[in-house]
């Protein structure tokens, strides 16, 4: 993910007239289809409102959330609205498209449709997932070190206590919705918002877990899909140990990727082969923890930081000169440039501060969607799993993120959802475009090879490339496809191999 700086501005939560806060919810879901979006200008040429969906969408009368959204306005002869999210769980389309202005899109996708953002429910300015209120708390979360060793039964103790805690929190803060946060849920905002924007069929851009978002919309609302475009795809199908491993795995493939290229390069903090250089990472992150490395913010580096500052840089070739100077300052030392991108990673702003609520939602979409909590395996054979798969970064990666995900979804307050498409077949959906590239290190390319067929319109379009998703960065090809696609629907005759 990458962090984008979030901007609070007065006017553009506005509730449509219809829908003020002293009059009654809708009663059925009728009622939020028929309810009026009051647009309002909100800067940067682009207009923002919001919009009233149910907490539940099976029981619409128990109460309402907001959901934020805001508009890039077409700038040439409209063809209608696209809906776009940029991943997560957690992130903000919002800030997508408010900070991307006209970049947003292609040229012609921006000149034909209006694009909108929202953020999902439970995410930034729509009604919030909140768990621990105190930035200090969230520090001792995601940066804090225990007395137990990583690896040992007494460290999941420790982590389990943590996470119970913060389960606890998150019931105590945000109530009701967060048993409502599944994929199914959002989807059925999805096609409220499609209604509300005027558009027959949805029209989307979905990025990285973006695009579970659009194979579950798909599936539930097929007769409604119009010109969908799922990049950097997650396989809805894979069991959520399987796909963290297999992230884990193409992680580790997206490190050997970069040391190839360092150690062509002048300067690189690595030499030697490439395994040897592979090797030398996995030493500091087996050691790392008995340095005791101490930020000038008084934060001990350990080695869970460490892999969440390595994986930030993979996501993008274009940080891989990051990576060697954050790898070259820690040689010497110093492990200032690793806590910055950990809390790039993060979204943690330089004075402590978080700029969004992205970690809290990517726990509890994720323990509402998945199935850790049936696991049978404990925790600590999985980490040896994810080990024996990625023998350099795995093992350390899990540390804040699936021991975490496991710990938590197993001392959850609410059961996973009940509403989850269990096949993806999209039957009477027109053509859906998934796109892989061949060394995505977060959404490995085989699961987009995977959702394109199950999908009985599904249309995989590949590139043979590093970093993850690639519509939009300068990848003609892939571009040309895309834009082409939205614009006139244009559907490749083969995989164009880009």
């Amino acid at each position: 993910m990458t962090a984008v700086a979030m901007v609070v501005l007065a006017g553009c939560q506005l509730l449509p007239t219809s829908l003020r806060p002293s009059d009654p919810p809708a009663t059925t879901s009728d009622g939020f289809y028929a309810q009026t979006l009051t647009w309002k200008s909100c800067g940067k040429g682009q207009e923002c409102a919001t919009a009233k969906a149910p907490i539940d969408w099976n029981s619409p009368a128990d109460g309402a959330i907001d959901l934020a959204l805001v508009k890039h306005l077409a700038t040439g002869t409209k063809q209608g609205s696209m809906l776009l999210n940029p991943g997560g769980p957690g992130g903000s389309g919002w800030d997508f498209v408010y900070y991307s202005g006209d970049s947003v899109a292609g040229p012609a996708v921006v000149d034909a449709f209006d694009i909108v953002g929202w953020d999902p429910r439970g995410v930034g300015r729509s009604t919030g997932v909140t768990c621990f209120t105190d930035d200090k708390a969230k520090d001792d979360q995601l940066y804090g070190t225990f007395d137990s060793p990583y690896d040992t039964q007494g460290w999941i103790d420790e982590l389990t206590v943590e996470m119970e805690s913060f389960a606890a929190a998150c019931e105590k803060n945000t109530g009701e919705l967060l048993g409502n946060l599944d994929a199914a849920s959002n989807a059925k905002d999805m096609d409220m918002l499609r209604a509300l924007l005027g558009d027959k069929k949805l029209n989307y851009l979905g990025y990285s877990y973006g695009t579970y978002f659009g194979s579950v919309y798909a599936e539930l609302f097929p007769q409604n899909v119009g010109r969908f475009v799922l990049d950097g795809a997650v396989d809805p199908l894979q069991t959520d140990f399987e796909s963290l491993k297999f992230q884990m795995v193409g992680f580790d493939s997206g490190l050997r990727a970069y040391m190839e290229d360092c150690l062509s390069r002048s300067g690189c903090p690595f030499s030697g082969s490439v395994d040897s250089a592979l090797a030398q990472v996995r030493s500091a992150l087996d050691t790392v923890d008995g340095l005791k490395l101490v930020n000038a913010d008084g934060r001990v580096l350990d080695s869970a930081t460490l892999a969440t500052a390595i994986i930030e840089n993979l996501y993008s070739q274009s940080f891989w000169v990051d990576l060697s100077n954050m790898f070259a300052d820690l040689r010497g030392g110093n492990p200032a440039l690793t806590f910055k991108s950990a809390d790039d990673y993060n979204q943690r702003s330089s004075n402590g501060t978080y700029e969004s609520n992205a970690n809290d939602v990517y726990i509890a979409a994720t323990c509402a969607d998945g199935d850790f909590a049936s696991d049978p395996q404990s925790t600590l054979d999985r980490i040896a799993e994810i080990d024996a798969a990625a023998p350099i970064l795995g093992k350390y990666a899990t540390y804040d993120d699936f021991a975490v995900l496991d710990t938590a979804c197993t001392h959850w307050p609410y059961p996973r959802g009940v509403d989850l498409p269990t096949t993806f077949e999209a039957v009477g959906a027109g053509p859906i475009l998934v796109i892989g590239t061949t060394n995505d290190p977060a959404t490995p390319y085989a699961s987009s090879v995977s959702l394109a067929r199950q999908l009985s319109s599904g249309v995989l379009i590949t590139h043979t490339g590093e970093g993850h998703t690639v519509y939009n960065q300068g990848v003609s090809c892939i571009d040309d496809l895309v834009d082409a696609y939205f614009v006139n629907g244009t559907v490749p005759a083969a995989d164009p191999m880009c």
